[in-house]
């Protein structure tokens, strides 16, 4: 996957074709031309999306998937009120939202499991080739107690390693950020951290970015600096990446294959074709690195444009999950690949 500046490219081109078409329509068709659909949503899965529409559009000439990477949050605002075809969330509705997104459905709002996205801390010690931090002394760093990279804290996770006297320059998301949710849910399953995980940011201090590019691009920049972002960005930028201990007590380097297994037999907690999973980041499994986000498609049961259906079905296919290793995110387990095909096939 492409580096903070490339993500930005897309970003932008992202807004050209939205302006382009005038007043935002979720599907969208001229005499002549194969339909549009719309969605927004998740940064984290910005890659992927750009990869499988890429794909899609091989496959089905002139087709047009329009994606505004604006944050799990807006997304599902943009999905309730009808503007957009599908959302992108790194975190499944809360009930009101469900409730509301069916109301717009007349019918039910599906979740769909499409792509496993391995959270990366990231940082900028340029002595510093291999780092250790194990969640609770993440949840000093990020909670503030933490403050200097000397701190006894990470030496003792570090022996042998020259660290740093000098501040620790922690950057977080400012926007309603899915993946900001899945950290604090991890570091509050096995680090202590004191507040509730939400989108948004809660912990003072710090320093905000908006957006994936921006938090890559603010860590490698500042000497000193610690962040979380989505594996392909730190991956395509060249940032370093901490080994983050699991709940067997090992350090595990973030891959694709080690965070896949961390969800290996996750529980599907929805029904009905409703694929909401639970993240278990407890889940003492070797080799299983714990801090991973789901993306979901947020999608209608029925009514849904035929150009998106094929496009799901194109993006749960073995051509769509194939190649998202090569971009810095995981497959889905078989298992659960097989229950979102299912889902699909239902609907119409």
């Amino acid at each position: 996957m492409r580096g903070a500046t490339a993500a930005g490219a897309a970003t932008l081109l992202v807004a050209a074709l939205l302006a382009a078409c005038g007043d935002e329509q979720q599907v969208s068709s001229m005499p002549g031309q194969a339909a549009t659909i719309i969605g927004s949503g998740s940064t984290a899965q910005l890659g992927a999306i750009d990869a499988w529409r890429a794909g899609y559009a091989r496959t089905v000439p002139g087709a047009r998937i329009i994606y505004r990477a604006n944050g799990s949050d807006n997304g599902i605002r943009d999905f309730i009120r009808g503007d957009t075809a599908f959302a992108g969330s790194d975190v499944a509705m809360n009930r009101e939202q469900k409730a509301q997104a069916d109301k717009r459905c007349a019918g039910r709002a599906l979740h769909l499991p499409m792509v496993v996205g391995p959270i990366a801390v990231i940082y900028n010690l340029p002595a510093i080739t291999a780092l250790r931090l194990s969640p609770t002394t993440l949840t000093g760093i990020f909670s503030g107690k933490i403050t200097t990279w000397a701190d006894p804290a990470i030496a003792r996770e570090n022996p042998g390693v020259n660290l740093p006297h000098t501040g620790i320059r922690v950057f977080h998301r400012s926007n309603g950020s899915g993946t900001s949710k899945n950290l604090t849910r991890t570091l509050r399953a096995m680090g202590g951290w004191p507040y509730k995980p939400s989108t948004h940011w809660s912990a003072p201090g710090g320093e905000d970015v908006q957006g994936s590019a921006e938090m890559t691009d603010s860590v490698s920049r500042t000497e000193g600096a610690i962040g979380y972002v989505e594996y392909g960005y730190a991956s395509g930028a060249g940032l370093r990446t901490a080994k983050i201990r699991n709940a067997a007590g090992e350090y595990v380097a973030l891959s694709p294959e080690s965070a896949s297994r961390s969800l290996s037999g996750a529980e599907v907690a929805g029904t009905g074709g409703d694929l909401t999973v639970k993240v278990d980041p407890t889940v003492k499994r070797w080799g299983a690195y714990p801090i991973v986000l789901l993306t979901y498609e947020i999608v209608c049961d029925k009514g849904s444009p035929a150009l998106l259906r094929g496009f799901l079905r194109y993006i749960a296919s073995d051509a769509g999950q194939s190649n998202l290793s090569l971009l810095g995110y995981a497959p889905l387990p078989p298992e659960l690949l097989a229950k979102v095909r299912a889902s699909l096939a239902t609907m119409t």
